[in-house]
């Protein structure tokens, strides 16, 4: 009765989050589907000890579904993995309720260090396409991962990440709702670089404004000592003038 309970709620949770499903047959052809259910089996197994079993049954499932979950891995309930081609979960990873992977996500460690070193997921995070999460440290609750970020340090509650490596460049308000399209989008975030380029492109023109401001006060300053030196050019020839004509009188 477990099982089929357990295959009730996965076929819920892929016609909830699939735009693409016309019948519930076509769940049976889902990759993710399949993937999962092999995890709760092997899971069990290696709650149970019985590590080489449990990663036979995950191999098995991985190379028929090209979806890698460690067994020792903890998922929640609502896991939704969509298409799912290169997706690995790693042995410590903790993925909390209702979240969505989407394909070349990868939740992993940075080193061979032992214990916990793979991410934990709060509830409701969604991954986008090629996202890496890579380091032990938690993704809040209700939080949005642009496709093709690099996760590499903790994210706290309700944040929208972007870049590489991954910003938070949004929040949102604590229990705030979001409609179907939004809970799947993601690649309609703010663009971090792009604000930033922005921002030295304004910084750039205003201090080109000021050069050309400096430059135009130093043609005027130039001007103004040209001037100055033809006047005084021509006050020492009249003051010449001045003492020749001085002498010729007092030859006189």
């Amino acid at each position: 009765m477990g099982m089929i309970q357990t295959i009730k709620e996965e076929i819920a949770i892929i016609q909830d989050r699939d735009p693409a499903l016309h019948s519930v047959w076509e769940v049976l052809l889902y990759p993710s589907f399949w993937a999962i259910l092999s995890y709760r089996r092997a899971h069990k197994q290696y709650e149970k000890g019985h590590y080489f079993r449990a990663r036979w049954i995950s191999q098995r499932s991985a190379k028929k579904t090209r979806i890698e979950i460690h067994p020792g891995a903890q998922i929640g309930k609502g896991l939704f993995i969509d298409h799912g081609t290169g997706v690995v979960i790693g042995e410590t990873t903790i993925i909390g309720d209702n979240c969505t992977l989407y394909q070349g996500v990868t939740l992993g460690g940075t080193g061979k260090e032992q214990g916990k070193r793979h991410p934990t997921l709060g509830n409701n995070v969604l991954v986008g396409a090629g996202a890496k999460v890579l380091g032990s440290f938690k993704i809040g609750d209700n939080c949005r991962i642009a496709a093709g970020s690099v996760v590499l340090q903790e994210v706290p509650a309700n944040c929208t990440v972007v870049g590489i490596p991954g910003r938070v460049v949004k929040m949102f308000q604590e229990g705030a709702a979001l409609d179907g399209c939004s809970e799947l989008d993601q690649i309609h975030f703010p663009d971090p670089v792009r604000t930033d380029i922005e921002c030295l492109n304004r910084g750039q023109t205003a201090l080109t404004n000021q050069l050309l401001s400096i430059q135009d006060e130093l043609r005027e300053e130039k001007a103004q000592r040209r001037k100055l030196l033809e006047e005084r050019d021509k006050l020492q020839k009249e003051m010449e003038e001045c003492q020749r004509e001085l002498r010729e009188l007092k030859k006189a």
